[in-house]
């Protein structure tokens, strides 16, 4: 069996990839993108996908200019002084007609650890360049992926990039195993130095059935942990809305990534309605 030392590592992130369609939920995912790179150290590719490849370097998130507006870097900073911070960021613009065929042959090419992505919730997809994106991507790569529905802000704040997450949603089941949400909870708490806050375990079940976890001793936040009665994705929903949740974390069964395990089931009911960043991690690819 994998021990926690080993998930811990599982879910390490050195490198993230945000594909971007340059849309107002494009910047809240990129500002998410790119406050994970500056708390992991990380590397960050920010992917455009468009035909012809005629896409203009100004139409790209401004890195510096964000910086600056963060008061990370003074202002007319060179390009150097991102480096400074520990990250590294490239930019990168891919050519075709399939923004999900060149996004996947990226990642093949350069795999990441973390897939951060812009979420319109029709049917539970993005429409980037009018296809379907969100999903296949983050199903077939089979990276982390964080989820940040278009019209919600999300817990880090795009004026100065502070984080305002107080509560995390973590439903848990027998299957797919649990644990790796907990700890992805834990060490995300540490990385970004949150101040106390609560995370609540939910388990849709009688409480006698709910699985043991082993739960992190050096976070500062209170662990509870819940039962209720009722369908696992409306109940999950109502949870997090009763909560205030600023996020949900899932595992997903399966190797392939996001919703293969579950597909047309409970994560994918929770992701078309959630008003809140969902992350999710595919078990499968960490054990495997």
């Amino acid at each position: 069996m994998i021990s926690q030392t080993e998930l811990l590592e599982a879910v390490k992130v050195e490198s993230i990839f945000h594909p971007s369609d340059f849309s107002e939920g494009s910047q809240v995912a990129f500002a998410h993108a790119l406050k994970m790179a500056l708390v992991a150290k990380a590397r960050l590719t920010v992917l455009h996908a468009k035909a012809g490849g005629d896409a203009q370097w100004q139409d790209f998130p401004g890195v510096r200019d964000t910086l600056e507006r963060w008061q990370l870097i003074p202002k007319d900073s060179p390009r150097s002084a991102v480096a400074e911070l520990g990250i590294e960021v490239h930019k990168v613009v891919a050519s075709g007609r399939d923004p999900v065929r060149a996004c996947l042959g990226f990642l093949q090419d350069h795999p990441g650890d973390l897939i951060v992505l812009s979420v319109r919730q029709q049917e539970g997809r993005m429409r980037w360049l009018e296809k379907s994106v969100g999903k296949p991507i983050a199903r077939r790569a089979g990276q982390m992926t964080l989820f940040i529905p278009q019209g919600v802000e999300g817990f880090v704040s795009r004026q100065d990039g502070s984080i305002s997450l107080r509560n995390i949603l973590i439903p848990i089941a027998a299957k797919p195993c649990p644990q790796p949400s907990v700890d992805a909870a834990g060490r995300l708490i540490r990385n970004l130095r949150l101040p106390p806050g609560a995370v609540t375990l939910l388990f849709v079940g009688p409480a006698a059935d709910m699985p043991s976890v082993e739960l992190p001793d050096d976070t500062g936040w209170t662990w509870d942990r819940v039962a209720k009665a009722g369908e696992p994705a409306d109940t999950i929903l109502q949870t997090a809305a009763e909560l205030g949740a600023g996020l949900i974390v899932m595992t997903t069964d399966g190797p392939d990534g996001f919703l293969d395990g579950l597909r047309g089931s409970t994560s994918e009911r929770v992701l078309r309605k959630a008003r809140c960043p969902l992350a999710n991690l595919p078990v499968g690819s960490l054990l495997g």
